[in-house]
């Protein structure tokens, strides 16, 4: 019989999804994307003039991402403003949306990226790069494609999708592991590749192949909540 994990979920099995795009009337393009109790909001803005002028690249725009948790998004109130992590979080959201986009049609621009998450229950980051992707769609930023984010996890020696908070805290056996990742969808291209914890190298492989149907299951959400605003 196939384990279930505490929630009723299979081992395989994605919280559940819900995504919306325009939910910022006065940004350029906005999203919402949820997984199970983590939101993130997502708000883009640009392609607007760079300053200060020695930041500016004539080639090409750029892209800046700033990622942060919501005081009140966590049990613990979390200290106003960006901490350590969230300064780290918006690099890595950056690294993973940059290989989607083309900003050479926008040369000396920036387009800012703010995601903010208002409920976190783990897999903040993922959510965020999700919103993040939608919203620079709904902005019109040109984009090879969207970008789907999963992690994949281990619970003592069970591989996992899409970890919970009670799972991530989990210390039994080896203790968790969390594997983010990121990838334009459909293609085989990676843009994030995390690991937090320890996995065995020939485990590598059945994670790459979870995250692919996660990320193909994710994509399918993304879609819709374009099709929705496409369709009002």
């Amino acid at each position: 019989m196939a384990m279930k994990r505490k929630d009723g979920r299979s081992l395989t099995d994605i919280r559940k999804m819900e995504a919306k795009v325009g939910v910022i009337p006065n940004a350029d393009g906005s999203a919402m994307f949820k997984m199970g109790d983590t939101i993130a909001i997502a708000a883009v803005y640009g392609p607007k003039h760079l300053h200060p002028q020695h930041m500016q690249n004539p080639q090409t725009g750029i892209l800046r991402c700033s990622y942060d948790l919501m005081s009140f998004s966590v049990n613990d109130r979390k200290k106003p403003g960006p901490s350590r992590r969230s300064q780290e979080l918006s690099k890595v959201t950056q690294w993973a949306l940059e290989p989607a986009i083309d900003l050479q049609d926008f040369p000396s621009t920036v387009v800012d990226v703010t995601i903010q998450i208002i409920q976190a229950d783990a897999g903040t980051r993922t959510a965020g790069i999700n919103a993040a992707s939608l919203a620079l769609a709904h902005a019109g930023i040109p984009m090879k494609n969207l970008v789907c984010s999963i992690a994949i996890g281990k619970l003592d020696k069970d591989i996992v999708v899409d970890l919970d908070k009670s799972e991530e805290d989990f210390e039994g056996g080896e203790g968790p592991t969390d594997f983010p990742l990121a990838k334009l969808a459909n293609t085989d291209q990676y843009t994030l590749v995390q690991l937090d914890g320890k996995i065995q190298p020939d485990k590598v492989k059945e994670v790459l192949k979870l995250a692919d149907d996660a990320c193909a299951k994710i994509y399918e959400i993304q879609k819709n909540a374009l099709k929705e605003i496409v369709e009002q």
